[in-house]
Order: C-alpha cells, then sequence, then structure tokens
C-alpha cells in the first residue's frame, strides 16, 4: 500500500489526522513548559490539491472539500477549518496544510520541532514550509531511529508517527520506536497515525504495544467493515501517553468522518485498559 502523502492530502483520514493533532496540540500547549515534537515521516509539509499527484486519486472531494462545503460540521474541526481558510486566503480549496504547516504555525518560544524526510523532493519542499519557523528544523534522516534519538531524557516531548506503509516492517517499526522513545522518556506521548484494512493486522499491533501502553488510547474511523486487506477502510489514530481531555474530541472526530462513508461506519475512542 502506497501512502506518500501527496497522493492522498485531504482525504477522510487526513480530517481524523489533522483534526485529531490539533486537539492534541491545544491540550498539550496549555502548559506552559518547552514542548519537543518529532515528526518522523514529515512529508512535504503542505499540498496543492490541483496538482498531479492529487488530482490523480481526487481522494480530497470526499474529505476536505465536504468539510469545507458544510456548516454542519461538528466544533472539533473548527481549528482545521481555520487553517484551511487561512491557506486560502483568495477562497476556495486549493492549497492543504500537512502537520509540519498545522505544527510551525503553533509553535511557542522555546519549542523545538524535529520533521524528518527521507525524499528529496519533499525535503526541498519541508524547509520551504518550515522556513520562518522558530524552532523548527527539516532533517533528512530516518524517522524511526531519529524519534529515539533525539526524545530528550527530561521534559515533554510529542512523537509523531505517520509512515507511508510501504513497508512490511512498519507496523513494528512502530512498536520499537514507542518502546525506544518510552525507555528514555517515560512521560512522553506518541501519537501513531495508521491505515485500517484488515481487523487481524490492525488487532496483532494494538497486542504489541499494549505491554508498553496499556492506557493507549485508540481512535478509530471505520468507513466500512475490515474485512479486505486490499482496501484502506478505515484509519486509527494511537495515542500513547493521550492526556486527559482527548477521548472526547477524537471519538466526535472519528464519528463524523465515519458518517461520510457508506452508510457502514462508525467512529469511537477507547482505551487499551478500559
Amino acid at each position: 500500500m502506497n501512502y506518500r502523502h501527496a497522493f492522498h492530502a485531504g482525504n477522510f483520514a487526513d480530517l481524523v489526522k489533522h483534526a485529531g493533532l490539533l486537539q492534541l496540540l491545544d491540550l498539550l500547549m496549555a502548559d506552559p513548559r518547552p514542548l519537543t515534537l518529532i515528526d518522523t515521516h514529515a512529508g512535504a509539509g503542505g499540498y496543492d490539491l490541483e496538482g498531479e499527484l492529487s488530482r490523480r486519486t481526487g481522494e480530497a472531494a470526499q474529505g476536505v472539500f465536504r468539510l469545507m462545503e458544510t456548516p454542519l460540521a461538528p466544533a472539533v474541526f473548527d481549528a482545521l477549518k481555520a487553517a484551511v481558510a487561512a491557506g486560502n486566503p483568495g477562497g476556495g480549496v486549493r492549497f492543504y496544510p500537512g502537520s509540519p504547516s498545522l505544527i510551525g504555525g503553533r509553535l511557542r518560544p522555546g519549542d523545538r520541532y524535529t520533521a524528518c524526510e527521507l525524499r528529496d523532493d519533499d525535503l526541498a519542499l519541508l524547509r520551504q514550509t518550515l522556513a520562518g519557523h522558530e524552532g523548527a528544523e527539516a532533517v533528512q534522516a530516518d524517522g524511526y531511529a531519529t524519534a529515539v534519538a533525539r526524545t530528550p531524557e527530561a521534559g515533554r516531548v510529542l512523537v509523531l508517527i505517520d509512515p507511508p506503509f510501504e513497508r512490511a516492517d512498519d507496523y513494528s517499526r512502530i512498536a520499537e520506536t514507542l518502546a525506544g522513545v518510552l525507555a528514555k522518556n517515560p512521560s512522553a506521548v506518541l501519537a501513531a497515525w495508521l491505515p485500517l484494512k484488515d481487523l487481524e493486522t490492525f488487532d496483532h499491533f494494538l497486542r504489541q504495544i499494549e505491554p508498553l501502553a496499556p492506557d493507549a488510547m485508540v481512535a478509530e474511523c471505520r468507513l466500512r467493515p475490515l474485512d479486505n486487506p486490499m482496501k484502506m477502510n478505515g484509519c486509527a489514530l494511537v495515542v500513547a501517553g493521550a492526556p486527559v481531555g482527548l477521548d472526547a474530541p477524537l471519538g466526535e472526530i472519528c464519528r463524523w468522518v465515519a458518517g461520510l462513508g457508506e452508510g457502514q461506519g462508525r467512529g469511537e475512542a477507547w482505551r487499551l485498559d478500559g
């Protein structure tokens, strides 16, 4: 499964991922202490929905376009809608902000953000995205290894993991990264985005991380039953060290986005130990 960001920018999964990220950042940044952020698979940072890669799939039509057209979306999407509108001052929805754009715009003095990207073309665009954001750095490096290496042993840290899932070992590397990050800083928060294809793959991943983070929060958005491993039937955010107050908004986000599907969707947020 190829999940290079530009192909799928602004689709239903991005609504879950980015609305959820903004809710998480609001909770973490309510604390005035500095925050270290590490993004393992940052991509280009922002995307032209009229570009060739986005037009090839057309997935934004059932994602951000629908979000921006409806006045009925719940308030948990207000921050994402504001960010999209700010990136399109002339109106319409041509440019879509990726995680680096959303994070860069919220950095405070003292915060540090490391965005990792391996592709040369996306790295160049990522550096343009982050230019002018004090405390932000784009690096060409393996994101999994960088997350562990740059996690501070003290202080607050948020690690974002959003791989393209082109490799068979991405699920196990997420679990290994979680173990390495928590070994260095047990108070770290780690948020991993996952495609939902079949139930066994998802359950196997949760069994891998449960011993490491038994209270992890799982936010699921299923558009259809998880019975076809060749299709992305939904997506999930799994958050280890999730702050109090995140469950309700993520559940609301997942339920609303699941309703954009074919009438078989459901969304919820729950804890592994719950």
